[in-house]
């Protein structure tokens, strides 16, 4: 089987005998459903490739669909269109400057239709390419990834803000282009410029929370087993779906990363952080250590939340749920309410394992050692090296921080750790009244840690007794082991602890 990793052009793939997952019976009915969409989604989740197709159903190619669901239900000779597809990814934006990247653009997208150009700003080029193309005939246009001059230059917001401004000046053209346009389908990886850059274009329908458009793009689980049986044979289907599945925009129906579940595949089903690797989210890390953010498992949001992206002040969890690396994982039709939380695995453990890092001032990929060190100590019940890894990690933060800010460092390294261990071994990282600080089983043993801060380990452990933490599993054979931990902010260290075997009273 040939997969299509990477593949963003519909007839390359198709020609090619990659396998291709068929959502043309969902193309076509979105595309029977209105004219003007707009549809955001994370990077590496097959946008490209969406228009690509769409434009190949208009160009009338259709002999690249045989076998498909679209093949006997499109009118191929009625819907025979122009396409003006402008492409945001490969204009040398950075090099170039957005508006000679804009007039390049054009000029290479007129001469494909055998259109010249005799206007000289960029905006009315623009309007001129459209009414010429869909003079005869009205035309389709394709717009991809129309943020990506912003997205680009966020950490430099002078710069985005000008860009946008430009785009908007580009887009404004399109509320007088409707005699000529049949259809309108913009992509991009966030709707944040929605209001703005597309404030003149009123009949723009926004379908990124829509049902419509829930399984689109991805893989879903049926698609998947259908598609791909054979590798799931092969493999621990359960821990595929763990690290890969999860994405969902409506909260109940999910879909698979298609860039890392056929990396999967083609890499020998072998458990990576493929999708994570493609592109490393620093200015979004840093974001989140500046907003003091590190718990991000169950965030609630509104659809504002979702969607009202200010460059002057960003929302860490607008960028994160934008960017993919938070999903909706529950709505509230009544409160319009959002409860997001990481997609899957491969997701949680790279972003806990990037953050744990810069908010320790380690060197990439640093941080994961003492996790793997903490792992085994724990599966030894060897607690005196449990307290040492513990240690060692607290040496590691910069003076600095423990002097502003030491008890939002202190809770943000235990948290972090005791999650990324989670992806090792059973654990747990409790936020709410009442529950342990961090529960970990291994095969042998549970664990109920309760961590102080300038207090006693002795307090730590009768919390642990009286609450009753580890009373749920007193039927199970494993050893419970209470450990109470007591921080000094002034050493830098764990001052005491404190354990005790719980198996019997529970």
């Amino acid at each position: 089987m040939k997969y299509p990793i990477g593949i963003q052009d519909f007839r390359v793939l198709r020609e090619g005998g990659y396998v291709y997952v068929d959502k043309t019976e969902h193309i076509h009915s979105i595309l029977r459903s209105g004219k003007y969409f707009f549809l955001s989604r994370p990077r590496r989740f097959g946008k490209s490739l969406l228009l690509s197709t769409i434009k190949e159903l208009y160009s009338g190619s259709r002999e690249l669909f045989e076998g498909l669901w679209i093949d006997k239900h499109w009118d191929w000779a009625a819907n025979r269109r122009p396409v003006v597809w402008l492409k945001f990814s490969s204009q040398g934006v950075r090099t170039l400057g957005l508006e000679p990247a804009i007039h390049n653009m054009l000029k290479e997208v007129a001469g494909s239709l055998g259109i010249e150009l005799q206007e000289t700003s960029f905006d009315r080029k623009f309007k001129e390419l459209i009414t010429k193309a869909g003079a005869q005939k009205k035309a389709v246009l394709l717009i991809d990834e129309y943020d990506k001059p912003i997205i680009d230059f966020l950490e430099d917001v002078p710069q985005a803000e000008a860009n946008r401004d430009i785009l908007k000046s580009f887009y404004s053209v399109l509320k007088d282009c409707d005699p000529y346009l049949e259809l309108a389908f913009i992509t991009g990886v966030s709707a944040f410029s929605k209001v703005s850059i597309f404030s003149d274009l009123n009949n723009l329908e926004n379908i990124s929370l829509s049902p419509s458009a829930y399984t689109l793009l991805g893989i879903t689980q049926d698609e998947l087993e259908r598609y791909f049986s054979k590798q799931l044979a092969e493999t621990d289907a359960e821990k595929v779906r763990l690290w890969y599945n999860g994405y969902a925009w409506g909260g109940t129906e999910k879909v698979y990363n298609p860039f890392s579940i056929l990396r999967f595949f083609k890499d020998g089903n072998l458990f990576k952080n493929f999708w994570f690797e493609t592109g490393t989210p620093t200015f979004l890390v840093k974001e989140l250590k500046k907003h003091a953010y590190y718990d991000i498992a169950n965030v609630v949001a509104t659809a504002n939340d979702l969607s009202n992206f200010d460059l002057r002040r960003l929302s860490p969890v607008t960028v994160l749920f934008q960017t993919g690396y938070l999903t909706i994982r529950n709505y509230e039709p009544r409160d319009l309410l959002y409860t997001l939380g990481y997609p899957n695995l491969e997701v949680r453990h790279s972003l806990q394992e990037i953050l744990l890092n810069e908010y320790l001032d380690y060197p990439p990929q640093s941080a994961l050692p003492r996790v793997v060190n903490l792992r085994n100590a724990l599966q030894n019940k060897n607690l005196e090296e449990v307290i040492q890894v513990i240690n060692a990690a607290l040496a590691a933060i910069p003076y600095g921080h423990w002097r502003q800010e030491n008890e939002h460092f202190f809770h943000a390294l235990i948290h972090l750790t005791f999650s990324l261990l989670g992806v090792y071994i059973q654990s747990e990282v409790h936020t709410a009244k009442g529950r342990c600080d961090a529960l970990v089983q291994t095969d042998k043993y549970i664990y109920a840690f309760e961590f102080k801060l300038d207090k006693s380990a002795a307090e730590a452990l009768r919390q642990i007794e009286e609450k009753g933490y580890l009373s749920p599993w007193a039927d199970s054979p494993k050893e419970k082991i209470a450990v109470g931990v007591n921080f000094s902010s002034k050493e830098k260290r764990v001052a005491e602890w404190e354990a005790a075997d719980q198996s019997r009273g529970g």
